[in-house]
């Protein structure tokens, strides 16, 4: 069952006026807190409790937030009237010149220019803030060339493994054709073993086998009596073999 609804007025038991009061307060203090923290506010809270006690709560210091609070209530106030608003601006205007001002010098003294003026221990600080600032700029350098090198590093490890399994279906590839070519000239191989198993002949009378052989006619020859009762006139053809 729910709690009721709760009447807002005061309440009239001491005892449990000061309980509630320490609830409330721890409760208000609480979410000042949380308001702070949570959108980078600047938070100030101050409680009286009925016996004149204080309790306060700030961000960033008391005094801080209360004059933030008094000088923005004047500007407040002064912009409501149009010369108070020219004045305003005009002072605002100095500010920012003076800062602009002091911003330049400075830059000029970290380049090295306009020293003669400082004395030694300004000059110590500001050697300070270049060592400090020189600090920072290497431990940046440091930092970005860190991420480059685990970045190439990186990417050395990628093309690493990009290259072995390109090597390994280079050798998947080669596999494949060598059983493609085995399928493709196996009847030749076989065809040529056998013809590579068979005795090969030759003939001892200085004859080769498969040497040409050339036809050619010769001259009859003249013999004053005819060779075996054969006419005078005949004509005799000569085979010699090349």
């Amino acid at each position: 069952m729910g709690r009721g609804k709760i009447v807002i007025r005061r309440i009239d038991n001491s005892t449990s006026r000061q309980v509630t009061f320490s609830k409330r307060r721890n409760g208000l203090l609480k979410k000042a807190k949380e308001l702070s923290i949570l959108c980078d506010a600047e938070v100030g809270l101050t409680i009286f409790s009925s016996t004149g006690r204080l309790y306060d709560y700030a961000s960033t210091s008391m005094k801080s937030v209360i004059d933030r609070y008094n000088k923005l209530k004047e500007e407040h106030h002064q912009l409501l009237n149009p010369a108070s608003e020219v004045k305003f601006w005009q002072r605002e205007a100095a500010s920012l010149r003076q800062q602009l001002q002091y911003l330049q010098e400075s830059h000029r003294q970290l380049m090295g220019e306009e020293l003669s003026g400082l004395s030694a221990k300004d000059l110590q600080n500001l050697e300070s803030k270049l060592d400090m600032s020189l600090k920072g700029v290497r431990l940046k350098k440091e930092q970005i060339l860190n991420e480059e090198i685990k970045y190439l590093n990186q990417k050395r490890n990628l093309i690493h493994q990009e290259n072995i399994e390109l090597y390994k279906k280079l050798d998947l590839i080669g596999k494949e054709n060598a059983n493609l070519q085995r399928k493709a000239y196996g009847t030749r191989d076989v065809a040529e073993e056998n013809k590579a198993s068979e005795p090969h002949f030759t003939i001892t009378n200085e004859f080769q086998l498969h040497a040409p052989i050339h036809l050619q006619l010769s001259q009859p020859q003249n013999h004053t009596e005819p060779q075996n009762n054969l006419p005078a006139n005949a004509i005799k053809l000569g085979l010699q073999l090349h």
